[in-house]
């Protein structure tokens, strides 16, 4: 059965079928009818055209107008907006074609190309596959045009229309052709060959809430926040808020079969319905659509029937089956006022998460909360676990971490603040770190750290340590680490000039005689008119070359001492800062408290622990006659 089989395919292959000429307005349909009447497969039959006939016609409403032959040179002036947009044209091709078998020498046998088009098929291309190849022949420009017409009759293209850019592809090929003899396409490639008039599609009307898409977007690998669920709308001043997108009609087209593409009527289902707020919210009629965009930073809320804008929000609690976390942005001026001031619940709420730009909190801060605002307060407390940024921070009870430029806090229970200036009106344990810290009441196990002042009203416990930190600040300790860095290297640099410097020095010493003896010579020489052996010439040549780069290195040395000197300076205004910070306690001492200076260079911590009952009050760094650092009592 299989050799049968074979031996069928074989001969559908290799049969051929006699010439037939036909006349037809469908090729393709034409050549799969002969090849299935003939038993034979459609790509093994090829056709020439013998003539295109072109007709057209403007077909009234009443009845049907007779079709009119069309020249090609008609045709051609028919292709412009004007005629082929009429939705009355009506244009058709007839094709008179010889069918025949394909030869064994069929002149694009190794050309492998497809006719593909776009959706409206008004964009009509030719796609050649890689590793196809194209032979010279005498007439190859007539012929490779009358393939790409064929191919484009195959697919229901019309030709002589719409396809000017084909000459121009034809001649570029064709030229390559006859210089190389041989053209084959190292990788796929797609070429247009017809281009007809593309329609505007209809636009329906939209209305698009642009200020509900504002949520965060979460990335393929990133975990949903479920907590997070908008409640709040906020919006920045000249945000596009909402958009209405006018219906409009389409323009119409005609695509590369000669069809008409009419456009359809818009729907309109979107015309809005609501108000807006003119103080608030600015409307903006323009030719397509209706933009309505933010007059001011807040949060869009909806009055009613009438959209507006909103800065102040009063909520009872912010939590995950209340709000969910709230993020409008540290620069929406949205200012949120919670309630909820029972010290035996939460206002905000077991993991919440809450950014605004301002935030007054009337009762307790839950576990693992997070507040970021420009300024905050919090008239309860803040858990261990809870973290609160804000430039301008005021806390009554503070067991958590904050962070912030200016921080006020009434007790501290342990709690961690990292700040510029921070006041705190009674410590009980925990960790501060800031430029200028002063604490009125200081009980026990504090450690608080600046890099400039240190002050204690009233000191109450013991076990607390003070420390005085000039390189405190992240960014500060990265300056100096690359300044020191950058010293090292200079100083690297400056022994291995230092060296080429002596080196070259001593040679310079070393031949000096005998350059002076050579240059007497050359004057004398040169007086004399006597030329001078080249030896001689290069030897003073060569001294002359060692001179100036002795002076080249001796400029570079000079111009990285002056700036080792400078970044020792710089790494000096480091430590002469701690000179300046001061411990204060206005208090007696007593108990067991430690004062700490950390001195930049050399790198060490001096460290004092003042007496029971001392009554001296300030302490700073100072340098001994002996050169060494101490801590000692100084006055105001």
């Amino acid at each position: 059965m299989g050799l049968f089989g074979s031996t069928d395919k074989q001969a559908e292959l290799s049969k051929t079928i006699r010439p037939t000429v036909i006349k037809t307005q469908n090729v393709a349909k034409e050549l799969i009818e002969i090849a299935k009447k003939n038993s034979v497969s459609v790509n093994s039959l090829d056709f020439d055209l013998l003539e295109t006939e072109t007709f057209s016609r403007e077909n009234e409403e009443k009845g049907e107008v007779d079709w009119e032959e069309i020249s090609v040179e008609k045709l051609r002036s028919l292709d412009n907006a004007t005629a082929i947009l009429n939705p009355k044209f009506e244009i058709m091709q007839t094709y008179e074609i010889e069918v025949y078998s394909k030869s064994d020498d069929y002149a694009f046998k190794d050309f492998h190309a497809a006719v593909g088009a776009n959706a409206t098929k008004c964009k009509i291309y030719l796609s050649i596959k890689e590793g196809s190849k194209l032979t010279a022949s005498p007439s190859f420009e007539n012929d490779f045009t009358d393939y790409i017409n064929k191919s484009k009759i195959r697919a229901g293209i019309l030709i002589n229309i719409f396809d000017n850019m084909v000459s121009d592809f034809v001649s570029k090929v064709s030229a390559i052709v006859k210089v190389e003899e041989t053209m084959t396409y190292d990788e796929n490639e797609t070429i247009l060959i017809a281009e007809s008039y593309e329609p505007v599609p209809t636009t329906d009307d939209n209305l698009i809430m642009h200020f509900e898409k504002k949520k965060a977007i979460v990335s393929e690998n990133e975990k949903v926040d479920y907590s997070n669920r908008g409640f709040i709308l906020s919006v920045l001043e000249n945000d596009l808020l909402i958009e209405y997108i006018k219906p409009k009609i389409g323009i119409a087209g005609r695509n590369c079969r000669g069809e008409f593409l009419e456009p359809t009527e818009p729907l309109v289902n979107h015309e809005p319905t609501f108000g807006v707020d003119d103080t608030k919210i600015q409307t903006v009629d323009n030719e397509n659509s209706i933009e309505y965009r933010a007059k001011e930073s807040g949060y869009v809320t909806l009055d009613g029937a009438v959209y507006t804008i909103k800065s102040d929000m009063n909520v009872d609690t912010i939590d995950f089956k209340t709000t969910g976390s709230i993020s409008s942005g540290l620069d929406s001026d949205v200012s949120l006022s919670v309630k909820e001031n029972d010290s035996q619940k939460d206002a905000i709420g077991n993991g919440m998460t809450v950014e605004v730009s301002e935030i007054d909190i009337g009762g307790n801060v839950g576990s693992n909360a997070k507040i970021h605002a420009k300024r905050a307060t919090v008239d309860g407390q803040t858990h261990q676990s809870s973290e609160i940024k804000a430039n301008d921070l005021t806390i009554n009870v503070h067991k958590g971490l904050a962070i912030g430029d200016k921080i006020n806090i009434a007790r501290l229970e342990h709690g961690e603040v990292i700040g510029k200036h921070v006041e705190i009106a009674q410590a009980a344990g925990g960790e501060i770190r800031a430029k200028e810290i002063e604490i009125g009441i200081c009980h026990s196990y504090v450690k608080a750290t600046a890099s400039k002042t240190i002050e204690i009203k009233k000191l109450q416990g013991s076990e607390n340590v003070f420390t005085i930190d000039p390189l405190l600040q992240k960014n500060k300790k990265d300056e100096l680490c690359d300044n020191q860095h950058e010293v090292d290297e200079l100083k690297k640099s400056l022994k291995s000039i230092q060296a080429e410097i002596d080196k070259y020095k001593k040679l310079i010493r070393d031949n000096t005689a005998s350059f002076n003896d050579i240059k007497k010579k050359l004057v004398h020489n040169k007086n004399s008119g006597i030329k001078m052996p080249a030896p001689l010439v290069n030897k003073y040549k060569q001294f002359q070359k060692m001179q100036e780069y002795l002076e080249s290195i001796t400029s570079e040395h000079s111009a990285k001492n002056d700036k080792l000197m400078l970044l020792t300076t710089k790494t000096a205004s480091f430590q002469d800062s701690i000179f300046d910070a001061r411990i204060i306690n206005r208090d007696r001492w007593h108990g067991h408290n430690e004062l700490v200076f950390k001195l930049v260079d050399p790198p060490i911590e001096l460290s004092y622990k003042p007496p029971e009952d001392s009554e001296d009050k300030i302490f700073a760094v100072v340098n001994t006659e002996d050169g060494t650092f101490e801590i000692r009592a100084v006055q105001e």
